[in-house]
């Protein structure tokens, strides 16, 4: 799982996308904007197992926020 994490006006926006084969295109989820929590809570629900990992991509100008939660 992807989130990546973008400017939308004034506030920092997300939308969650599940990794394909490289073979298909990869999956976005409905919800485009979504504030950063929402964006988690979306990628851990879709992941296949707890085990998965989720990447965050920042878009230039975006910093990470440790309100989001921790990078591990």
């Amino acid at each position: 799982m992807v989130i990546k994490f973008y400017h939308s006006g004034d506030q920092i926006r997300g939308y969650v996308r599940k990794i394909a084969d490289t073979d298909a295109d990869d999956t976005i989820f409905p919800g485009e904007e979504m504030e950063p929590e929402a964006a988690f809570k979306l990628a851990a629900s879709h992941r296949a197992s707890s085990n998965e990992p989720i990447y965050v991509e920042l878009v230039e100008g975006v910093e990470w926020n440790c309100e989001w939660g921790r990078l591990a």
